[in-house]
């Protein structure tokens, strides 16, 4: 049989190793939620940048199409004008 102070002493290393262990999860965890909340406003900010890339996309495809209208109306009057003048 063994002794029990060896038993004991045993004992105590392996609990000392186990609160090692938990310690060093603890600090994992720790930085394993500062990550996840770094990444989560990283990606509200991101989702926000979409938005409003989204919305200068839309503004600048209307202002396009407001464009090529006033192109093309200018120059029906220009073909209009050549032929009043090719005509006359």
């Amino acid at each position: 049989m063994t002794d029990p102070n060896e038993q004991f002493q045993r004992l105590e290393e392996k609990l000392l190793k186990a609160i090692e262990v938990f310690k060093q999860a603890q600090a994992e965890k720790r930085a394993l939620e500062q990550d996840s909340s770094k990444l989560r406003l990283e990606m509200k900010e991101r989702a926000q940048q979409m938005s409003t890339l989204e919305r200068e996309l839309i503004a600048l495809r209307r202002e396009r199409e407001d464009v090529r209208v006033r192109v093309e109306k200018l120059l029906q009057r220009i073909d209009v004008l050549t032929r009043v003048d090719s005509e006359g």
